[in-house]
């Protein structure tokens, strides 16, 4: 159990709340792949979603792999609730230790009545299936296992989910594989390939799926460019510590073919309430 005082906004003057540390998954030797992946599933759902209105940890996709994976551990220290984009993150720093296991950002844009919506889960690869691990308010926008023969496969039993909920699948956004070294300098590729769902048949969206496939795996084992200095900074903390931490809404979207450099243009942090799927 941890203590939570007055440093949590809103509470009252000496009022203490108890929160429960979870213990980490841990594995035998003769653990499977599968069942280590559900483990860590288990574990981000016990954290459960954070539908309070605050944004507990700040996530800037721009920083280097080993300043996202200081947030983690500060996750764990914490055990607050998360969203999706802190539930990647996660499964990132948990899944390290697999190097049979890769993993990969897949992002969603979908529609429903008239406004637009994100979401984020961290696409698995192993064993020549695909699977995921993440968080949602919607438990079949989430985990999936390690039983989906190909990319397209697993991106359509997203699309069938949000069609359950009368959202329109609009866009996808497939990253390049992540490194498991944590003190990595590298940043992760978020959108290596974006694809515009509502243009294209069933079939190109499976041609195009496959292309992505290919690309990545021709891409394992080379080394990327290190990520600038700058982006590596001392402060990483959660809100709690740093109430006054900028959000911006990031609706900017764009079509990068997979063989085109991401150029990057000065932002402000990003608001990561735009991950979030209100259905």
């Amino acid at each position: 159990m941890r203590r939570l005082g007055s440093r949590c906004g809103g509470m009252w003057p000496g009022f203490t709340l108890m929160i429960p540390t979870l213990s980490v998954p841990t594995y035998q030797p003769t653990t499977s792949i599968p069942q280590r992946l559900e483990a860590i599933q288990k574990y981000i759902r016990d954290l459960q979603y954070n539908h309070t209105g605050t944004q507990f940890f700040e996530i800037k996709k721009s920083r280097p792999l080993t300043a996202l994976m200081d947030i983690a551990k500060e996750m764990i220290r914490e055990s607050l609730p998360i969203k999706c984009l802190e539930a990647v993150i996660l499964g990132i720093y948990l899944s390290n230790s697999m190097p049979g296991v890769e993993r990969f950002p897949l992002s969603f844009k979908t529609q429903f009545s008239g406004n637009h919506f994100c979401h984020i889960v961290l696409g698995m690869h192993s064993g020549g299936r695909f699977g995921a691990l993440g968080i949602s308010r919607r438990e079949d926008l989430m985990f999936k296992p390690l039983e989906f023969r190909t990319l397209a496969d697993l991106v359509q039993e997203f699309e069938g989910a949000y069609r359950g909920y009368w959202h329109t699948l609009r866009k996808v956004k497939i990253g390049q594989y992540v490194s498991h070294d944590p003190h990595s300098v590298e940043q992760i590729d978020w959108k290596h390939s974006i694809i515009d769902v509502d243009k294209l048949t069933k079939e190109e969206l499976r041609r195009e799926l496959e292309r992505h496939t290919r690309d990545m795996r021709l891409k394992i084992g080379k080394a990327a460019p290190p990520s600038p200095a700058k982006d590596r900074k001392s402060s990483m903390g959660s809100p709690l510590r740093n109430p006054g931490s900028p959000m911006r809404r990031n609706s900017r979207i764009e079509r990068r073919p997979s063989g085109e450099k991401k150029v990057l243009d000065p932002k402000p942090p990003p608001d990561m309430n735009g991950y979030q799927i209100r259905v």
